[in-house]
């Protein structure tokens, strides 16, 4: 993932900007509790970096973590089952579509997820995709959402000229090194742990290649009754943040991976791209790019990543032989592939 910074235990306010008014005293919280949702994948970092170094706690909020799977984490959310949370906005537009009461307000960070393919195989470019097998972790997972984008922006059919393999997100490697599959489309950390082990190549990388390098692919979601009541709830949270998200990114993000989604047949033909980006998008008061900008922002030492450089460092790391460390283990296995 690449982050507008280091994400050194920072995501506490955007994760709750969702209550944001810069009128603090208008309207008494109606609780201090915000339930926050994950499912358990790299992107998800920052949630655990904000609970254990106290970020809620110093706001006055009692955060209480659920755990969710993939196959029930919209629903949960839509139903009340936790209030808030960030992830990848392919996710939630083709429900948001259909009618789920959900919010975006921010956007966190760009580039979780990959298509990739064997490191000495014959498949180099998206257009050599064509007619292939690619493992996703599921049927309408991020990636698989990713991989259908990139697809028929290359004029490819994902339903008609890919045949699509589901496989456990830990078994996608195990799925290429058997021959189950000609390439797989993964997150993080499975894409950086799949190129340290010298297994594949990236044949198109969110963080890497256009347009999607420029488009937030995690914003703050909400859900809608939860905005609606406690539109006032994380004021001095936002005056807190420790590294700067985007509002115009998040919504110039919607809007893209809504525009690709139709063309790629993900999206019904009839939707109008521009009236889906305005249900999506809630805009809070006060808080815009600007106002942002103007924020104190914690610089930490070695934490502003060059921007042209891949903040996944994970493989290098691997490949290093400086210390003791769990990177080192993996050394043998990156360097014999």
């Amino acid at each position: 993932m690449v982050y507008p910074k280091l994400i050194t235990a920072a995501t506490l306010s955007v994760l709750i900007m969702a209550g944001c008014n810069k009128n603090r005293g208008s309207t008494p919280r109606l609780s201090n509790t915000v339930r926050v949702g994950y499912v358990g994948i790299t992107c998800e970092a920052p949630i655990f970096s904000a609970v254990e170094n106290g970020f809620f706690k110093e706001e006055g909020l009692d955060v209480k973590l659920v755990k969710c799977e993939w196959a029930n984490y919209k629903d949960v959310l839509a139903l009340g089952g936790f209030d808030i949370t960030h992830h990848l906005v392919m996710y939630f537009l083709k429900p948001i579509e259909q009618g789920l009461d959900v919010k975006f307000t921010g956007g966190i960070h760009r580039g979780c997820l990959r298509v990739q393919a064997p490191v000495n195989g014959k498949i180099n470019t998206v257009g050599d995709l064509r007619g292939k097998r690619i493992g996703v972790p599921g049927m309408g997972t991020p990636p698989f959402i990713f991989a259908n984008r990139v697809l028929g922006a290359h004029g490819i059919d994902p339903a008609k000229e890919i045949t699509w393999r589901v496989f456990p997100a830990g078994e996608l490697g195990l799925a290429l090194d058997k021959g189950e599959v000609d390439a797989v489309a993964d997150s993080e950390p499975i894409g950086s742990l799949l190129v340290a082990q010298g297994k594949v190549k990236n044949v198109a990388d969110q963080a890497q290649d256009a347009p999607y390098k420029d488009e937030y692919c995690c914003a703050v979601i909400v859900n809608g009754k939860y905005l609606a009541s406690n539109r006032e709830l994380n004021t001095v949270a936002i005056s807190h943040l420790r590294y700067v998200p985007s509002v115009s990114g998040a919504e110039a993000a919607v809007n893209s991976a809504a525009a690709e989604m139709k063309v790629a047949g993900m999206l019904s033909p009839s939707t109008n791209v521009a009236e889906l980006g305005k249900r999506a998008f809630a805009h809070l008061d006060g808080v815009t790019d600007e106002w942002l900008q103007n924020l104190q922002v914690e610089k930490v030492a070695g934490g502003q990543v060059p921007p042209n450089q891949d903040i996944r460092l994970y493989a290098e790391l691997i490949l290093q032989d400086k210390e003791e460390s769990c990177c080192k283990a993996k050394k043998a296995i990156a360097t014999t592939k």
